[in-house]
């Protein structure tokens, strides 16, 4: 048997059509505000690393462990919708990336925010922006990494 995928492309549908956008689900283990950019949680061992996620940290590389964009604010132990590919629209971004498609990782600069990747990092990049970032937030488009 064969399925067929049955497409429905209009200009201003929805994020989701077409899966264009991907959410899952994950649980906190820490303080996340809507916008941040989380990663898989270390900490945890076994299959749970891939389960719980924390607001991304980094280092001067880049982090290899962001895994998307947390859409709602989650304190440690709720559930966290997360955009692992696709548009995630008021990411939080640095001002610093003043324009769209650039190219973007999180770094040391502040847990949670993106910033333009340099050529130093060994981390692939998390996504690119789609406008310049405004009040430290812009829309991205986010590569899923895993």
């Amino acid at each position: 048997a064969t399925s067929n995928l049955v497409q429905f492309l209009a200009e201003g549908q929805g994020i989701d059509t077409s899966n264009r956008r991907q959410i899952e689900t994950f649980i906190a283990n820490g303080a996340i505000a809507a916008g941040d950019w989380v990663q898989f949680d270390t900490t945890k061992t076994g299959a749970d690393r891939m389960l719980f996620v924390v607001e991304a940290g980094g280092n001067a590389t880049g982090n290899g462990l962001v895994c998307g964009v947390a859409l709602a604010a989650a304190a440690a132990g709720d559930q966290v919708r997360v955009v692992v590919a696709g548009y995630a629209e008021g990411a939080s971004v640095a001002n610093a990336v003043n324009a769209a498609a650039i190219p973007l990782v999180v770094d040391n600069t502040q847990a949670g925010q993106a910033v333009a990747i340099a050529a130093a990092d060994l981390a692939p990049p998390c996504g690119i922006s789609l406008e310049a970032a405004a009040g430290n937030l812009c829309d991205v488009y986010v590569y899923k990494n895993f």
